[in-house]
This record gives C-alpha cells, sequence and structure tokens, in this order.
C-alpha cells in the first residue's frame, strides 16, 4: 500500500489545523505556507474533509478553516479513508462483496486480510493529538541537542 499525495497531504493539513486547534479559524493560505502545499490544491482536499465532518468553515473576513471536532477524536484512519478510499492492499479484502472468482479457495487473501487488518489498528489507533504530542517531543529534543552543541 502506498499513500497518494492526496493521503499524506490531507493528512499534512489536518495536523496543522489540529495544532492551532481553538484559535478560531484558519485560511487555507497560512497552512499552504507553513506546509509547502499549494492553495490550490489545498481546496481540493478540505472538500471532503469537510463533508466528512471532520472540518468546518467560517466565512468572512476572518474566516477560514477549523477542525470539527477536537484533536484527540479525529483518528488518521478516518482522515486517510475519507482522502483515499479504503487503505486495503488489494480490492478483495476492501470489499464487502466478493469481486474474485476464487475468494473462497484463495490462499493468498488470508495475508491480505491480516495486512489490511494491521493497517487499520495503526491508523485508528493514531489520534492528531497523539501527532501533536509526537511534534512536541521531537521539536523539544531537537532544541536540547541544539543546546547541548553550543
Amino acid at each position: 500500500m502506498k499513500l497518494s499525495t492526496r493521503g499524506r497531504y490531507g493528512l499534512k493539513a489536518m495536523f496543522d489545523l489540529a495544532l492551532h486547534f481553538g484559535d478560531g479559524p484558519i485560511s487555507l493560505t497560512s497552512i499552504a505556507e507553513r506546509q509547502a502545499i499549494s492553495v490550490n490544491y489545498l481546496e481540493q482536499l478540505i472538500s471532503p474533509l469537510r463533508k466528512a465532518g471532520l472540518v468546518k468553515s467560517v466565512r468572512g473576513a476572518q474566516g477560514g478553516y477549523m477542525l470539527a471536532k477536537a484533536p484527540e477524536m479525529i483518528t488518521v484512519g478516518i482522515i486517510l479513508t475519507t482522502l483515499e478510499g479504503p487503505l486495503a492492499p488489494t480490492d478483495c479484502v476492501a470489499d464487502d462483496e466478493e469481486t474474485c472468482d476464487h475468494t473462497h479457495y484463495c490462499v493468498t487473501k488470508v495475508i491480505y486480510e491480516k495486512i489490511y487488518e494491521s493497517i487499520k489498528g495503526v491508523v485508528n489507533a493514531i489520534t492528531l493529538q497523539h501527532m501533536i504530542d509526537d511534534f512536541h517531543e521531537n521539536s523539544n529534543h531537537i532544541i536540547e541537542n541544539i543546546c547541548e552543541c553550543k
């Protein structure tokens, strides 16, 4: 499984909104600058995130976007599946419908199902709040290392 630019950039944008949670609406321009993503591309990503109830928009001069829920309530899994669709390694495990004639005796389907369950387990266990906590912890380590080098 390989994430597309859509999933990677969408996750970065949601992380940026999470970092500024509670600060009011954030403009796409400011997210684009901080995350090195074009505003036009961000506009395409925000729409499905808004429709999924993960982001809300505020109109007006001081408008922009904000998370619709607290960072601890939004998982990486819901963001990625909103933008990418199922994260399954093959179509035969992504769909509830049987898309393959060999599904009842396929020796590899079991492996693909285990991979899919593992992926879902990881991405659904990580929230935006976990990402923020990791970011702050890593930032502190960088600062400590810079100070020790002087």
